[in-house]
């Protein structure tokens, strides 16, 4: 069967991949009992996250539905629970408080741990002391008074027998990856200042660091005396170890590899490593090429990597199950298959034998469509004119096995842009119901990582420095022209839309106001987008906030960067918008503020152009309700086929 790209009827509806499948989050692991959990989201409990045994698929909270297992420090959160000797600490998101439960009982019963009833305090990351298990450390964010230049961070010890909380490290902007030495004589963090991005100020005290010039962080002991980290002193980040007895850095390699172990910093519970031998010298490490997850078996001592075989292209969440038994856990997803907990055992470390094996804890959600119905990903790697800089995007080809293509001879496919948020993110290449939901209907998929995205070295991460906004934009315009000619002929020119949420927002309206092309998109749609910087700047919470300071050139006083931001703010530009907008927003965003939304919808008006707004109550940055991503979802598809005349009775290319 033949029909118009864009015109296929698909089996994937919104109703059927949205609270269906629950995001897995996090896994956690219990270094007593060698239990697995992990925190999954439910869309269809309205965005609830729920602490579960992985392989029994235990809710260990009971079956009460009003406890949120989630935190809001740095506001993107991450690592909300531990898990240590049966019991588990968590964060509740609706009070912000602590709480204890036995996991081990039949019928759970969660007891208040900290008596500090005061929903401003925010927890995260917390570890368990390995032979005192009544002391804690955590993450531990203040928001007494809640703005960004007053919000106070540091690292608190937690006393489960008195109920107390006590700062113990303070003075820096923001901590992660608080942890305890095997013997618990030694305490290692993250501390970094607040003078670039989230990814570029990294600066454990002592170990290694340079602001702004080299990102370091993800500790992890491998013994009493040695501690593993990151850096990208190199250009990429790579493994490095830290002595204790003589107080040296050094990397592991004796040679740095052009490949990231790591991606930005942006939720708390990122990992991508884990310790899996007794003796601390064998560790498996997640590292990125092309856009993928790969896997090396490290050894620290011999300073050696072996690349292993893995189908898993998006890999996350790595945590030492047991030393004895050389395993390990992660969050692994597929080109065609969801996220799920796995574990990795690895056996023959010191021999020729080396045998790795991988088994799924807990079934992936099921996929609400069948297999060969999805497009799987293509990496490519553009060069642009004149100067053959590369150019990172991935790409999706229309598919559906129920159609042998287009009945119009030569027909190129519509296709949507997708910028990524961050805006030094990174699209990943794991299977997502969302782009699936496109080219099964006959549209191609196009996932720009442009100059800024993380994992492809700090070079090409650090051409965003200054030139966010401009730089991403003509990166996604370049990236849509280049796949529309020769020699990929790939989509079609006067059929591409472009979308993008948060920071990929702005990146989406600038192009349609700001860019060298104002016609290079027939439509688009901003998802809780940036469109004044100079209102965001003064409005967003304090992780994101110095974004501006470091992403303004030559600004050397205030009036100065709020004039530069001014000029690369899109709401001031409605006057140019020429292709239709669709604007979606959560009311309770705190990180990009609906206000920002609803001026660009009014301002397209006053001038004249296309837009349509929807604003979803009681949703933040990010759909949580299963309603909520169904009817964006649908709304979003509406509109471009209203647009692009793929309906019935609609006018055409630029039209609602």
């Amino acid at each position: 069967m033949r029909a118009p790209h864009g015109t296929w009827q698909s089996p994937i509806s919104a109703e059927s991949i949205t609270g269906s499948v629950t995001t897995i989050t996090e896994a956690i692991v219990d270094p007593k009992t060698e239990t697995v959990y992990h925190v999954e989201s439910r869309p269809s409990e309205a965005g609830r996250n729920v602490l579960t045994e992985s392989v029994t698929g235990r809710e260990v909270t009971g079956p009460s539905k009003d406890w949120n297992v989630r935190t809001a420090v740095h506001e993107y959160g991450g690592l909300p629970a531990t898990v240590n000797g049966g019991i588990a600490y968590f964060s509740h998101v609706k009070d912000n408080r602590v709480y204890k439960v036995d996991v081990t009982a039949k019928i759970p019963t969660l007891n208040l741990l900290l008596l500090v009833n005061n929903q401003a305090h925010r927890f995260a990351q917390i570890c368990v002391h390995p032979t005192a298990p009544h002391l804690l450390v955590s993450v531990h964010e203040d928001h007494t008074i809640d703005e960004p230049a007053s919000v106070v961070n540091n690292i608190c010890l937690i006393d489960t027998n008195a109920q107390s909380v006590s700062v113990i490290v303070s003075g820096a902007n923001f901590y992660a990856f608080p942890i305890f030495s095997p013997d618990g004589t030694r305490l290692a963090w993250q501390q970094w200042r607040c003078l670039g991005s989230a990814a570029t100020l990294s600066k454990p005290i002592t170990i290694a660091g340079q602001n702004n010039d080299v990102s370091v962080g993800w500790l992890s002991w491998a013994s009493n005396s040695t501690l593993l980290f990151l850096s990208d002193v190199s250009g990429f980040s790579n493994p490095w170890k830290y002595d204790v007895d003589t107080n040296q850095s050094s990397p592991i390699f004796p040679k740095p590899i052009k490949e990231d172990f790591s991606e930005v910093m942006w939720s708390l519970g990122m990992f991508p490593y884990a310790v899996i031998d007794r003796d601390g010298r064998f560790g498996i490490f997640a590292a990125w090429r092309d856009g993928r997850s790969i896997f090396y078996l490290v050894d620290v001592k011999g300073r050696t990597r072996k690349e292993l075989d893995s189908p898993y292209v998006k890999v996350d969440s790595v945590k030492t199950v047991s030393r004895e038994k050389g395993q390990a856990v992660f969050i692994g997803g597929k080109a065609n298959d969801f996220p799920t907990v796995v574990q990795c055992t690895v056996s023959g470390l010191d021999s020729d034998s080396l045998q790795v094996t991988f088994e799924n804890l807990n079934p992936p959600g099921e996929v609400p469509f069948r297999k060969d119905m999805v497009s799987i990903p293509k990496g490519i790697t553009l060069e642009v004119p004149p100067t053959g800089d590369p150019l990172h995007v991935v790409y999706y080809a229309p598919h559906n096995p129920q159609y042998e293509g287009s009945s119009i001879e030569g027909e190129k496919p519509p296709c949507v842009v997708n910028v990524h948020g961050g805006p030094t993110g990174l699209a990943y290449q794991s299977l997502r119901s969302t782009i699936q939901y496109f080219t099964s209907r006959g549209w191609a998929w196009l996932d720009v990582n442009y100059g800024g995205s993380c994992c492809y070295g700090r070079a090409y991460m650090d051409r965003l420095k200054g030139q966010w906004g401009p730089l991403d934009t003509e990166d996604c315009i370049k990236a849509a022209k280049l796949l529309s000619s020769s020699p990929h002929n790939l989509i079609d020119p006067k059929r591409t839309v472009i979308r993008g949420s948060s920071s990929g927002g702005l990146t989406v309206c600038t192009a349609l106001s700001l860019s060298s092309d104002l016609d290079a998109f027939a439509a688009a749609t901003s998802l809780y987008g940036v469109v004044d910087l100079v209102g965001l700047s003064a409005e967003t919470h304090k992780f994101e906030a110095y974004y501006m300071i470091s992403d303004v050139p030559g600004a050397t006083t205030e009036e100065e960067r709020k004039k530069i931001l001014r000029e690369r703010s899109p709401v001031h530009y409605a006057d140019r918008i020429r292709s239709p907008l669709l604007i979606l927003q959560g009311d309770i965003d705190r990180v990009v503020p609906k206000n920002q939304a609803q001026s660009m919808y009014d301002n397209i008006l006053k001038a004249g152009g296309q837009a349509e707004f929807k604003l979803y109550p009681e949703e933040g940055h990010g759909w949580r309700k299963k309603e909520t991503q169904k009817d964006a979802l649908e709304r979003e598809l509406d509109f471009y086929e209203r647009c692009l005349g793929l309906k019935t009775g609609t006018e055409g290319p630029g039209k609602l």
